[in-house]
């Protein structure tokens, strides 16, 4: 019997002697250098984070917010509402008084102290006033009158709306709200506080009757319908006064600015404010000389158009 037996060709790489394993092993091995070549060549795959759109628009919105809030702190270091200035001259015993009234007011305010050649300590007083953060303190080396004070103050006044403050506490500081929120309301530019409106009127007849005529007088030449002319609180536009050539010295500047808002078309408005007079012997300044310079400052200002 003849059995055929299948030749194995010489060329073939089967070794019976090899362990299966060695040669699953050798193959991974293989295929792991094979991933690593190809790993090194393209680099690591980023996988992109998720975004979280609503941690984003915070974001945004804080910043926003501490922008508006850096500005508007930027704009109260720069500018204010209301410039209070009070021209003095010895006023020692109610200076303090009136400047810690004006500052308990509820508006973003300056106080400027124009010191009109003070001799009684008045001077002393401003100073140490000035120390605080929205008071500056001017000083007149002589008396040179009200009129020079209030254009001593304009040149550095910051405020929108200037007022005049008396500081012999005739004039009742709480009324400044009042008068100077028509204007910082862009209702009005001029704004006068009337003692003649109020119910009560605590000046005497002379003085009452001497200023209702000077007031009739200039509302002649004016063609405005005032009450009160010679009134201290006057609060007026700041952009509107610095456009006013103003020259008078003394108490002349009362007139002298009616005058001259009326020239320009401004319709002053009134509104009654507290009013209580104080006499010669209490410090009042204001005499004859002055009633007679008004009475020629309302006739000069008021038919010449300066």
């Amino acid at each position: 019997m003849i059995c055929a037996i299948e030749k194995i060709p010489a060329s073939t790489d089967l070794d019976e002697s090899r362990d299966p394993l060695e040669t699953t092993g050798q193959m991974e091995t293989t295929d792991q250098i094979k991933n690593e070549q190809q790993h090194s060549q393209t680099g690591p795959q980023a996988v992109p984070a998720p975004v979280d759109t609503a941690c984003v628009e915070r974001i945004e919105a804080t910043i926003e917010r501490a922008d508006q809030l850096l500005d508007k702190a930027q704009q109260q270091e720069t500018t204010c509402a209301v410039s209070v200035v009070l021209p003095v001259y010895n006023e020692r015993e109610t200076l303090q008084q009136v400047v810690q009234r004006v500052l308990r007011l509820p508006i973003h305010k300056e106080v400027l102290i124009v010191d009109d050649g003070s001799t009684d300590g008045t001077s002393k007083i401003a100073d140490q006033l000035a120390e605080i953060p929205e008071v500056q303190v001017i000083h007149h080396a002589t008396n040179r009158g009200k009129g020079a004070a209030l254009r001593t103050a304009l040149g550095i006044t910051r405020g929108d709306v200037v007022i005049i403050q008396d500081a012999d506490l005739e004039y009742d500081p709480a009324d400044i709200v009042m008068l100077t929120q028509p204007i910082l309301a862009n209702r009005c530019d001029v704004v006068y506080g009337s003692r003649y409106l109020a119910p009560v009127q605590r000046d005497g007849w002379l003085h009452r009757s001497g200023n209702r005529l000077l007031t009739a007088l200039s509302n002649l030449f004016t063609g405005q319908q005032l009450t009160d002319m010679e009134t201290c609180y006057k609060a007026i536009r700041r952009s509107v006064l610095l456009n006013l050539p103003l020259q008078q010295n003394r108490f002349g500047i009362e007139p002298e600015l009616t005058a001259k808002l009326s020239w320009r078309g401004k319709k002053i408005y009134e509104m009654p404010i507290s009013y209580k007079s104080r006499g010669y012997a209490e410090g009042k300044k204001i005499g004859l000389r002055d009633a007679l310079e008004t009475l020629w400052c309302i006739i000069r200002y008021g038919m010449i158009n300066t």
